[in-house]
């Protein structure tokens, strides 16, 4: 192990050992903002530090093995305990790379999913549909709760686009791979040849933003139009001004909202959505930025960029930024896709040490 990271080490076994002691205090719970930032720490030190003691066992039983090379009598049985201790301390020095790497700072926020039909037509919009279910399936699968946004249905159904809000734990870090294009090969419901189609869609993860300064939207560079809305939605649907379009002037950014009966909440929805859209904006410039000195095999998250396609007669799925395709595509699509993400999320931290080393 290098000394960087041993040292890194020994002082996170220190801080968990101060945390430790600041949590048995009978006066902890006085300050309840700072005994949340306390457990929150500990609770992300302190498998860190199991580890590490698991590795400094092995370092310790490689060590005693060692001085038992000198007795004859005990050659072989020490040679394979050395082995043994070797092979374990490779193991959980990977997992301490990984447990080290640093965190993205939008790992544990909520998130807004935007699914846009492209090309194809009413058959794009089905597959919106098609991916929008998916996603609510895993939502539903990991106990995460969905809100709907805003929504704009075709004709034959599905959607032209649809945004929803997903919150729970650790939903962006799962969810963060998907944006990008979305690529659908199959028979449409309404071919009567039997031809496979191809069409896309493009889906895009934003982080929510703290409703607190995070992003600063001046109202002035705001313009707010209402109107009425379109669609199912009963008798009040043509009778009142509820539907809400938010555009932020600088960017050019355009939210719709009008879902809800009340022009208040469409219009803090829109503004919701519209905060993480300036924030994603952001987190791409600056990934684009980074991506022109060192390429991510995850890939940028553009939204022109194709990252997945899901062929119907061959039951397959295949992401095309990690080479991964998996025959079980009835699964996915009914929101089974833990493969998928454990797969991105494995292929980024491998950039991630690979970077790490490259530093070093």
């Amino acid at each position: 192990m290098k000394t960087s990271m041993q040292n890194k080490l020994d002082q996170l076994t220190t801080r968990l050992a101060e945390l430790n002691d600041l949590m048995s205090r009978e006066d902890v719970t006085a300050d309840m903002d700072q005994y949340r930032k306390i457990t929150r720490e500990n609770a992300e030190i302190g498998p860190v530090v199991t580890q590490y003691a698991l590795w400094r066992q092995a370092s310790n039983d490689e060590t005693t093995a060692m001085e038992l090379l000198s007795d004859p009598s005990m050659r072989d049985f020490a040679e394979e305990e050395i082995g043994e201790a070797r092979e374990r301390m490779v193991a959980i020095e990977r997992d301490l790379q990984a447990m080290l790497l640093p965190k993205d700072p939008n790992d544990d926020r909520n998130i807004f999913i935007e699914i846009r039909a492209g090309t194809g037509g009413d058959e794009s919009a089905l597959f919106a549909g098609d991916l929008l279910r998916m996603y609510l399936r895993y939502a539903e699968r990991n106990r995460w709760t969905v809100e709907m946004m805003s929504e704009s249905g075709s004709d034959l159904g599905g959607y032209k686009e649809v945004i929803v809000r997903i919150a729970g734990l650790n939903v962006y870090s799962k969810l963060k791979f998907e944006s990008g294009g979305h690529r659908v090969q199959r028979v449409p419901a309404t071919e009567t040849q039997g031809r496979i189609h191809t069409s896309a869609c493009t889906v895009a993860v934003m982080p929510e933003a703290d409703e607190i300064g995070e992003v600063v939207i001046n109202p002035a560079d705001l313009r707010i139009d209402t109107f009425r809305a379109s669609g199912a939605g009963g008798q009040h649907i043509n009778k009142t001004d509820s539907a809400v379009r938010v555009t932020h002037l600088p960017t050019g950014i355009v939210v719709e909202c009008q879902d809800d009966r009340s022009q208040h909440k469409n219009k803090d929805r829109a503004l919701k959505v519209l905060a993480a859209r300036i924030m994603d904006k952001q987190h791409h410039e600056q990934h684009a930025k980074e991506a022109a000195t060192r390429k991510s095999l995850i890939g940028s998250g553009d939204r022109s960029e194709r990252i997945r396609t899901y062929n119907f007669p061959q039951g397959r799925m295949t992401d095309h930024r990690i080479n991964l395709t998996l025959y079980k595509l009835d699964a996915i699509m009914d929101g089974d896709i833990d493969d998928l993400v454990a797969a991105l999320v494995s292929e980024h931290q491998a950039e991630l040490l690979a970077a790490l080393g490259d530093s070093e």
